[in-house]
């Protein structure tokens, strides 16, 4: 058994198909214990370290900081037994080895129009002996006729080299006509409407808006790899407009400068969190029916009781906000209403009422909103609470929160108040019944006691599914948060 072992990226929870290196922890030739961490990597949920798998010496780091790898793809190898010596050399293949292997690889990799495909595409080897296809479509067992692309010529031959006009035209001034080189570099040999890519890099092209019938590949026999996607997009951005008239005049800045346009844009890749997130938003906001409720609250008692938690031992060494009590008031009414503590199943044709409460806190991090949740909140004290609460939105904007605790949520809470926003209309998360925004604190005239005073005033916004919470279970669910926090005390001790 080999010394020297592979670390691939593991598949961090919930079918996560890929991630980004963010920082290596470790260097060639560190030396390295089981489970030491060894690597930060960003996915689609977020940013985690990842374990060493063994302990050993580092040997090679397969991808820099920054590169997206697939799950499944080695990110660095470590050699287990490094006291040993030298690693040894594998021994050459024998000829009839050497013959067999060849044999099986010219078989696997030989299509049915006389052409080869390269192992991990479609249609090419897999290990063994297998060949690789997309799943529940089986091997290709005759041969493909695809139809013409809109626009572009068919031939008879089953191929045909081309120049691809990107490259015949490199380096040649607009307007001016391409002359012919006394020495041309060999085209790619393709096949019409047929290009060669991996699965994840078809995504890539997709996600990107590349076409790749336009990319002439640079990987074995003319696929198009993911550098040649990201040299595209680089180009087809650095690239003039040709279709813009030369005497066209040029942008002025305010100054009177000429500008350039690409200088003056910003362009933001949509990955990881921000990108899960904005996908899961467009699926809630197109799902559920949302119905938002506003209540105006007196919490001058509320901000009363912080002040007198925070003199208490138990809260000694606690960030006390106004949150923990509306955390603490949301706990307590679900117990009075629990379908809003509730998902609705759709494959199930049910409504599924929770007996737990992982309460969700949207916390906004340099990677975009994350809702990570406090499990099972509903059992723990006042003061367990606040250490909780403190915890995640601490382990939040650090990036370091796990997987396991952004999923699983069944009621949020956010806290636009923060921002100096009064309230909000927020998108439920994921499989949630509600979702609830507290806004801003503020000194407001107020009439108390039958007489207008200046009193600490905030209004909360409550959202939630309406083919689940109709309008009569939803306001008794907000009036009961709302007259938690204008009266702690009281229904603390009348509630609990």
């Amino acid at each position: 058994m080999s010394r020297i072992k592979e670390f691939n990226l593991p598949d961090l929870g919930e079918g996560l198909t890929e991630g980004e290196i963010l920082s290596w922890l470790v260097k060639v030739g560190d030396t390295i214990e089981l489970n030491q961490p060894i690597v930060e990597v960003e996915t689609a949920k977020a940013a985690v370290e990842i374990p060493a798998k063994w302990g050993g010496v580092v040997t090679r780091i397969f991808h820099e900081a920054g590169t997206v790898v697939e799950v499944g793809k080695p990110i660095i190898s470590i050699d287990t037994d490094p006291s040993s010596g030298p690693v040894p050399t594998e021994p050459a293949p024998t000829s009839l080895e050497t013959q067999t292997t060849a044999a099986a690889a010219a078989a696997a990799t030989t299509d049915t129009a006389g052409g080869e495909v390269e192992a991990g595409l479609i249609g090419g080897p897999a290990p063994g002996g297998r060949t690789a296809v997309l799943v529940g479509y089986g091997p290709r067992t005759t041969s493909a006729k695809r139809r013409p692309r809109t626009g572009t010529a068919t031939s008879a031959t089953p191929a045909a080299t081309t120049t691809p006009p990107a490259a015949a035209t490199a380096g040649t001034p607009a307007g001016t006509p391409p002359t012919a080189s006394p020495t041309p570099a060999p085209a790619p040999v393709t096949r019409p409407g047929l290009v060669l890519a991996k699965p994840p890099v078809r995504k890539l092209a997709r996600d990107l808006g590349v076409d790749l019938a336009t990319i002439a590949g640079t990987g074995p026999l003319g696929s198009v790899t993911r550098d040649d996607v990201h040299q595209a997009v680089a180009q087809a951005r650095s690239a003039p407009d040709l279709d813009v008239a030369v005497e066209a005049a040029p942008a002025v800045t305010l100054t009177g400068g000429v500008a350039d346009a690409g200088t003056r844009e910003q362009r933001i890749l949509i990955k990881g969190v921000r990108k899960l997130t904005a996908a899961n938003m467009v699926a809630s906001a197109f799902t559920a029916p949302h119905v938002t409720e506003f209540l105006t609250v007196d919490v001058t008692r509320s901000v009363k009781t912080l002040e007198k938690l925070r003199s208490r031992p138990e809260f000694a060494e606690q960030r006390i906000s106004p949150l923990l009590l509306v955390a603490k008031a949301v706990l307590l009414a679900i117990k009075r209403y629990p379908m809003v503590n509730s998902t609705w199943s759709g494959e199930t044709n049910e409504i599924v009422v929770k007996d737990y409460v992982n309460l969700g806190i949207a916390a906004a991090t340099e990677r975009g909103l994350i809702v990570p949740n406090v499990k099972d909140a509903g059992r723990l004290t006042l003061p367990e609470l606040a250490t909780a609460l403190n915890d995640l939105v601490r382990t939040a904007r650090s990036g370091k929160t796990p997987p396991a605790d952004m999923t699983g949520g069944t009621f949020s809470i956010t806290n636009v108040g923060v921002y100096g926003v009064d309230t909000g209309t927020p998108i439920l998360p994921p499989g949630e019944a509600a979702i609830l925004a507290l806004g801003a604190i503020r000194p407001t005239p107020w009439v108390h006691n039958g007489k207008i005073k200046i009193r600490q005033v905030t209004t909360l916004g409550l959202s939630f599914d309406h083919r689940i919470i109709d309008g009569e279970l939803g306001s008794k669910f907000l009036r009961d948060v709302g007259a938690f926090l204008a009266d702690p005390k009281t229904a603390m001790l009348t509630w609990g």
